[in-house]
């Protein structure tokens, strides 16, 4: 029974409590954020692990009027049976937490795959949640892991076997994954990429927007999906926002992610060091002016500095592009109705942010005009989400919703 799931999903909760220091630590091993984000993510999941305990009593469905004498008509939700979770290499743990905490109390069963460059930590996850499953008599087999690469991915999006795939990575293999499954009529849920703006209109609290533009554009080294990589400023204010940014971006403190004074650590692997170098090249191609980093760090491990890119005309082709690396592309406007259209008009419709005090503003960025993301903030940074509310986006970032709201309906199915 469903509040029964809701206690073992409890316990787990508490087994991750329990490692939550050591856990974190090797999220920052194997990953390379800093150490604080690797335990803050583990707090995710564990408390994506609360949320689904309360879930796993009010998971309702309707009574509805019959119009036929005598008669009931009643929705119920079921399990979909089996649930495939793989996962990208920027949060080894919560994205999986998120699915398996909600996919479990719902009934369901899983088979995660994580990203292969973060086996260590897909393990250590495991083996913590099948001591769980078995000291409560259940086969640990119930939330099951595989380790391999995009053979392996492909392998579950075409098994039919496979009730619903939930696939967190970029909108290309997004894409591939998404028509595999659609061919044999399963369900998906994607989580794919982000191309994320911060308006500052012209009565924006400065003292809230710069380490708000900062942590979004630096935190985990630009390599998560709601990464702040454009920076809308009003034309009376750019060059003000743009100095004292640069001012705080030469204060972050670059080093080892295990150590509790950095800020910044490296990128995961050499290839988004060559991603990030060739974005930089063609930035300066394109017309734009490197205002501070640009270039690789030279130590050991995959360092680059933070980067600040201005004089780029908004739909440039490289500020339509997400680079998973800590570049901000920082761009001039005018008006209003313009810079709404701005912040829409990339392929992307993850998480969006403005700052502003005009109430009138505001509600027009949250409605039907305004920002066409999954995530619509306002004076706060396009990074970070709270589990109590829908995770994802809309056009190309796949449509999908994991953790809060009613996003355990797609880890069900109806009956009427």
């Amino acid at each position: 029974p469903a509040p029964k799931r809701g206690e073992i999903v409890r316990q787990i909760g508490d087994a991750l409590r329990q490692k939550i220091k050591v856990l974190g630590s090797l999220v920052s091993l194997e990953m390379g954020k800093i150490f604080v984000e690797g335990v803050g993510e583990v707090q995710e999941y564990v408390d994506v692990c609360d949320y689904a305990v309360g879930l796993s009593r009010m998971i309702g469905g309707p009574i509805l009027p019959s119009e036929r004498p005598g008669h009931a008509l009643i929705e119920q939700w079921n399990p979909v049976g089996l649930v495939g979770v793989i996962t990208a290499f920027n949060f080894p743990v919560a994205v999986y937490g998120w699915n398996s905490a909600i996919a479990m109390i719902c009934g369901n069963v899983c088979l995660w795959k994580g990203a292969p460059t973060t086996s260590l930590v897909s393990v250590a996850v495991t083996k913590i949640i099948a001591k769980v499953l078995e000291d409560n008599k259940l086969p640990g087999a119930i939330c099951s892991l595989v380790c391999g690469g995009a053979d392996i991915g492909t392998a579950m999006a075409r098994d039919e076997r496979m009730d619903l795939l939930s696939f967190t990575g970029s909108t290309k293999v997004g894409k591939q994954v998404a028509l595999m499954v659609q061919e044999r009529f399963g369900r998906s849920l994607l989580e794919l990429g982000g191309n994320n703006a911060i308006i500052v209109f012209e009565d924006a609290d400065l003292n809230l927007v710069i380490p708000s533009a900062l942590f979004a554009a630096v935190g985990t080294a630009g390599q998560r999906c709601t990464t702040a990589r454009r920076l809308f400023l009003h034309e009376s204010i750019h060059d003000e926002v743009v100095a004292k940014l640069a001012k705080a971006y030469a204060q972050v403190r670059i080093g080892d992610p295990w150590d509790s004074d950095t800020l910044y650590g490296p990128l995961h692997t050499k290839e988004a060091v060559k991603m990030f170098l060739d974005a930089v090249e063609q930035a300066k191609q394109q017309g734009g002016s490197v205002v501070c980093g640009g270039k690789v760090i030279n130590r050991p491990g995959n360092y680059v500095e933070p980067t600040i890119v201005t004089g780029l005309p908004h739909n440039a082709p490289i500020v339509h592009t997400e680079t998973f690396a800590p570049i901000l592309y920082v761009l001039k406007f005018k008006e209003e109705e313009e810079v709404f259209a701005w912040n829409n008009e990339v392929k992307q419709g993850l998480s969006s942010s403005i700052f502003t005090k005009d109430l009138g503003r505001i509600f027009r960025w949250l409605g039907p005009k305004g920002s066409d993301c999954g995530i619509v903030n306002v004076n706060i940074p396009t990074s970070g989400a709270e589990i109590g509310g829908a995770f994802g986006g809309e056009k190309h970032t796949g449509g999908g919703r994991e953790s809060g709201s009613d996003s355990w309906k797609l880890y069900m199915r109806r009956s009427t």
